[in-house]
Formats: C-alpha cells, structure tokens, sequence
C-alpha cells in the first residue's frame, strides 16, 4: 500500500474516532408562561454537563406568554444540527394545526427528544393529537404545589437503576394523566395527595417510542427546587442519554461521552 493511501487511511480513522468522540449536541427550548426559565436552563445544562460531555444551544423565548411560536419551528430542517431536542416550554395557546405538525415531524422522522413538565401543557388548547403522541401522554390539570411521593415502577430499566425505590420530590405539581399513549412505558407514578383522590397514580417520568425516535419524559419542574434536586437531575440526565442511545442496559453512559477529570494542582 502507497504511503498515501496509508496517510488517507491513517487521516480517516482519526476523524472517525474524533467523531465518536465528540459531544451530544444538544437543543433545548423554553420560555412561556409560569416558571423561572433561566434558572432551570442554567441548572439543567449544567448538572447534564457533569454527567456527560454536551454542547449545548439554549433557545429562550416568548417569555410569560402562552400562545408564543418559538422562532427556531419557523426555520426549514430547524433540527438538523443536533442529535437530541430538550422540551421545556409552556405555550398552551397555539392551536395551530399545520405547526405542531411541523414541530412533531422533526422526532417523528427520528429526532430524539426530551419533554419535561409543562411541555405537557403546550399546545393544550389543540384539538389535534399529534403533540400528545408525541409526549406519551395527554394531560389537561395538574393537583396543587406539594412534596409528592413518586415509587419506582421499573428498578432495572438503564434509566431508573438509580432511581430511589421511593422519592419524595421537592415542591411541585402532580399532572393528572388523562391517557396513556400505547407506546408508552411508564417509569415512576406520583401518588395523589388531593383531597377526595388521595392515594391515586399517574405517570411521573416515561419513555415513549414516536415514529423512528425515543423520548424521555417527566411530569416533574416546576419549581426551581426540583432542579436543584440531584435526582431529579440525573434522571433527566439519564433519560436524555437513553434517548439518544448513550445509555447502555446496565446503565452504564457511554465511554466517549464521560466528562474527563480535571486534576486539582498540588499545594506546595
């Protein structure tokens, strides 16, 4: 073999192991209505990032508002540059039927995506359902803020292994789940504390299977608590690393992806 097909191959088995070797990239979109979004952006990304090398774009918008069209769903294959898609925004308003198609396309055709809390509520007042396909779950109402008991319902699944059999979440709303969709895999449950229904379940974290991509999701993030919580956190964080096939059955993350250490200097 020719010095230059060896110096071809040598270049193209670096490049491949570069690729490997790289970060997720990573879109998440928030803003609207009812939570402190630069708060949960900054915790999230961040407590990600200890956990797994992820370059990460942060699309803030349409804050306070809930009938806002994120700017990027405009944009012709607006997810084209990332491998997983993060859900926190709370825009129940927008009815429209050709946009939410739009937005679903992206994860039907094999975008993984994470969805957490409120962007359950997102296009609540839609009379379609290709969202809710999307998410796993249809919900309308949530309970009152409180510390919720959530029980582990699959110990073993890669996501949950470290999942605390029970775990009592930090203030924040229970989602009432009207429906599960049938390619749903229910996680955890929150256990209902209201009045008249106490003791009932709903589904707290779920992954789904949509068209060609996984999805994580949880009900969970609300408060700025819970995103101060570590296990809320890694759960996400896990969610998110299966999503995208990071996340091996033992549940152990995928070796490329493993932030490197840093060494601390020794005092002299």
């Amino acid at each position: 073999m020719s010095k230059i097909l060896l110096g071809l191959l040598a270049l193209f088995v670096s490049l491949t192991h570069l690729q490997a070797n790289s970060p997720l990239k990573a879109l998440l979109i928030t803003g609207g209505c009812c939570h402190d979004y630069f708060f949960q952006a900054d915790k999230l990304t961040t407590g990600i990032n200890q956990m797994a090398n992820v370059n990460w774009t942060v699309i803030h918008e349409g804050n306070k508002s809930t009938d806002f069209k994120s700017s990027i769903y405009s944009q012709d294959n607006w997810f084209s540059n990332y491998d997983v898609v993060v859900h926190n925004e709370c825009f129940a308003k927008v009815m429209d039927h050709e946009w939410t198609e739009k937005v679903s396309k992206a994860h039907l055709e094999g975008v993984p995506s994470v969805v957490i809390h409120c962007a359950m509520h997102t296009y609540r007042d839609a009379t379609h359902d290709e969202w809710r396909k999307l998410l796993g779950v249809t919900s309308k109402h949530h309970e009152h803020k409180s510390r919720k008991i959530v029980k582990n319902n699959m110990p073993q699944h890669p996501i949950m292994k470290d999942f605390p059999e029970v775990w009592t979440s930090p203030v924040d709303e229970l989602y009432l789940i009207e429906k599960v969709w049938p390619n749903t895999q229910v996680l955890a449950t929150g256990v209902s504390d209201r009045k008249g229904t106490e003791g009932a379940k709903h589904p707290a974290f779920w992954t789904n299977q949509y068209g060609k991509s996984k999805v994580f999701g949880t009900t969970f993030g609300h408060s700025n608590e819970t995103f101060e919580d570590p296990v809320f956190i890694k759960t996400v964080g896990r969610g998110m690393l299966w999503a995208c096939n990071k996340l091996d059955q033992d549940g152990n993350i995928s070796a490329e992806l493993k932030p490197s250490v840093k060494k601390k200097n020794k005092k002299k």
